[in-house]
C-alpha cells in the first residue's frame, strides 16, 4: 500500500514538474514613441519604386515587454543626443523628443531594472542609448556586430546610419561580459522571444516574433520601417539588398496570424492603431 501511494505520489509530483516546464513563456509588449517628426515624408523616398503620392511621418520608438517570469526586455536603446543636432533632414525635425530611459518611466519602469536589451541593428537611433542599461544583458546578431564594429569603418564600405561614436558602446558591454552574441535565423534567445533574420536592412538586422497571452506579435523594427513597407512587400532604400529585404516583409506575413500584430519600426500610426496606456505608451494587443 504504501509502495503504491509512493508511485502515486511520484507520478503526481513528475507531471507537475513536466506541466510547469512545458508553462509558456509570455510577454506584455509595449510601444514607446521617444520622438516624432513634425514633417511628413513622401511615400516614395520610403519605399523603392513606389509611385504614391501619399506621404508619412517618422516616429521614433524602443519597445517594452513585461515577460510573466520577471523579465524586463528593452528592443532597442534610442538614441541619446539632441535630434536637432544630427545630419538628416527627417531627424532635424524631430520634435516631443525625450531621452529613452525617461520615455520608459511612463510605464514606471526604471532603467536599471530592464534585463535585457535586445539591439535589432547598430543603426545610430537604436544603438545610442544603450549605455542607459548598464546593467542588462545585451543580445545582438553576430554578424551586424562584426561589421559593425570592424569592416564597416574601412575604406570604401557602407556605413551609412552608424556612427563612429556608438561603437565603444557595444565593444564596452561585450568587455564587460555583458554581450551575447546571436548566430542564425529563427533562434530563441529567451523564453517566449524567437529572432529572425534575412531582410538586410543592416550587414545582419534581425526581428522578434514574441509571444503573448493571445496572439504572437512580430516587432520588425527597421526590418519594415511602415505600414506601407509590409503591406505592398516593398523595400526601403536604406538597406543591403533591396530583394532579401521584400522577402523578409512577405516572410514575415508566415510567422502571426494575424498581420495587424507586426509592428512597423517607425510609422506614427502605431500609436493610433493600438490601445494607449500612457502618454506616447500603446499596448500592443
Amino acid at each position: 500500500m504504501r509502495l503504491r501511494l509512493t508511485i502515486a505520489f511520484l507520478l503526481l509530483f513528475s507531471l507537475g514538474t513536466l506541466a510547469h516546464a512545458q508553462k509558456r513563456a509570455v510577454y506584455d509588449v509595449y510601444a514607446i514613441e521617444f520622438g516624432l517628426s513634425n514633417t511628413w515624408t513622401p511615400i516614395s523616398e520610403i519605399a523603392i519604386d513606389s509611385k504614391s503620392t501619399d506621404s508619412v511621418r517618422f516616429a521614433f520608438y524602443v519597445w517594452y515587454l513585461k515577460g510573466d517570469s520577471g523579465k524586463k526586455v528593452l528592443v532597442d536603446a534610442g538614441f541619446l543626443e539632441d535630434p536637432a543636432q544630427r545630419d538628416t533632414d527627417i531627424v532635424r525635425s524631430v520634435e516631443r523628443y525625450q531621452r529613452p530611459d525617461s520615455a520608459l518611466q511612463r510605464l514606471h519602469v526604471s532603467a536599471d531594472e530592464i534585463t535585457d536589451v535586445v539591439i535589432t541593428h547598430p543603426h545610430w537611433d537604436h544603438i545610442g542609448g544603450l549605455d542607459l542599461f548598464r546593467k542588462a544583458t545585451v543580445w545582438m546578431q553576430k554578424k551586424d556586430f562584426a561589421y559593425f564594429v570592424g569592416d564597416a569603418w574601412q575604406k570604401g564600405a557602407d556605413n551609412k546610419g552608424l556612427k563612429k561614436a556608438d561603437v565603444p558602446k557595444i565593444i564596452r558591454a561585450n568587455l564587460e561580459g555583458r554581450l551575447r552574441l546571436i548566430d542564425g535565423d529563427s533562434v530563441e534567445i529567451i523564453p517566449g522571444i524567437r529572432v529572425f533574420t534575412g531582410s538586410k536592412h543592416t550587414f545582419e538586422s534581425q526581428h522578434l516574433l514574441v509571444q503573448t497571452k493571445t496572439e504572437n506579435v512580430l516587432l520588425a523594427s527597421d526590418d519594415a520601417w511602415f505600414y506601407y513597407n509590409i503591406e505592398h512587400a516593398v523595400s526601403v532604400p536604406l538597406t543591403f539588398d533591396a530583394v532579401a529585404y521584400a522577402r523578409g516583409l512577405r516572410r514575415m506575413k508566415t510567422l502571426v496570424s494575424n498581420p495587424a500584430l507586426i509592428i512597423p519600426g517607425h510609422d506614427a500610426l502605431v500609436m493610433s492603431r493600438f490601445e494607449r496606456v500612457a502618454e506616447g505608451v500603446v499596448k500592443i494587443r
